[in-house]
């Protein structure tokens, strides 16, 4: 059996008295309490469990990548960035955490760098638009991103990178054929693949799998399935197995709002107003027993072509940072049970 690996999508709830806004401030001016917030955050994730845990998402997707790319001191040309400027901040944040954290296990942790994808950033700068060759200029400098977090990594290794592209397969804008964002995606993943890192796709809809499958460097596709069971109804075992691709399978929820209104409706109360009620998510719904379920369903359909697991997507959303460690734990212990 294929070795299953726990990782996260990346957003994770923020501690009372912490403004989100300060924070999508801060980190890109490199202010010290910033990058302890990204820290302790970054600890959390390891020590609930999670195998190749996410660098903490706190900023914008988008605008983390576009105001590098749109500073004119930063690129070479239109959308073309420098090397020197293709820095994700928040690995340069967590390398105290994992110098601790290899300290103390004598291991360095692995790391899941997470990357807005071409069409994601060209979307949000030209909307329904078809220029190619500006879609595989972001292309290009996705991979400069990603080549820097590579070879910048001293404490921690570079496990995985993901790839985030929620507009495929939903996003009615899109214009390019299939072909031209494939060239995009295999820009964005070249160096990551030449490397040997696994490369995964982040999808909010499963509906077109088959195009990363088709890539070269891509070989993880994301599916969150814990919501929408049938989205793995959606893929093909066969398709996984002919072009090499493995599935991350979402195992638990992340849909905050949907989770608290079954709590709302079963209390008949806002739930969100009484926080002792909302560790019902962790105690009584998103259950180690619920995601072993859930798992083994996954692994009941596709065996070894599953290689990650974890929950569905991020969880900035969700209440409190206690509640969310609470739900990667519940995942680590079902995956464990699974395990053995």
């Amino acid at each position: 059996m294929t070795e299953l690996i726990f990782d996260d999508i990346g957003s994770f709830p923020l501690q009372g008295g912490i403004s989100a806004e300060w924070l999508r401030e801060a980190i890109p001016a490199h202010e010290p309490a910033a990058f302890d917030v990204i820290k302790s955050t970054f600890r959390q994730k390891l020590d609930a469990g999670v195998d190749v845990a996410t660098y903490p998402q706190f900023q914008d997707m988008n605008k983390q990548f576009l105001s590098i790319l749109n500073n004119p001191e930063c690129i070479e040309g239109p959308f073309d960035v420098k090397e020197s400027c293709a820095k994700i901040i928040e690995l340069e944040a967590i390398e105290k955490a994992a110098e601790e954290y290899q300290t103390e296990t004598g291991t360095k942790p692995d790391v899941r760098v997470c990357v807005t994808g071409p069409l994601e950033l060209y979307l949000q700068e030209f909307g329904g638009t078809s220029y190619d060759d500006i879609l595989e200029l972001f292309g290009q400098s996705i991979d400069k991103f990603v080549t820097n977090a590579i070879d910048d990594a001293t404490n921690f290794n570079v496990h995985t990178v993901s790839i985030d592209e929620p507009s495929i397969g939903i996003n009615p804008q899109v214009m390019f054929d299939d072909d031209e964002i494939i060239n995009a995606l295999e820009k964005a993943s070249a160096t990551a693949s030449r490397k040997g890192v696994d490369v995964e796709i982040h999808l909010h809809s499963p509906l077109y799998y088959e195009l990363p499958c088709r890539t070269s460097g891509i070989n993880v596709i994301g599916v969150e399935s814990a919501a929408s069971p049938t989205y793995l109804e959606l893929i093909d075992k066969k398709v996984l197995e002919e072009t090499d691709s493995f599935l991350r399978a979402g195992v638990a929820r992340t849909d905050i709002f949907n989770l608290v209104a079954i709590l709302n409706e079963k209390y008949s109360t806002n739930a969100w107003q009484k926080p002792e009620m909302l560790q019902e998510l962790v105690t009584d719904m998103e259950t180690p027993s619920t995601i072993l379920k859930r798992l083994e369903h996954a692994y009941g359909i596709f065996g070894d072509r599953i290689k990650y697991v974890g929950p569905d997507c991020g969880l900035g959303s969700w209440p409190t940072p206690e509640i969310a460690s609470t739900l990667l734990g519940n995942v680590a212990e079902a995956l464990d049970t699974f395990r053995n």
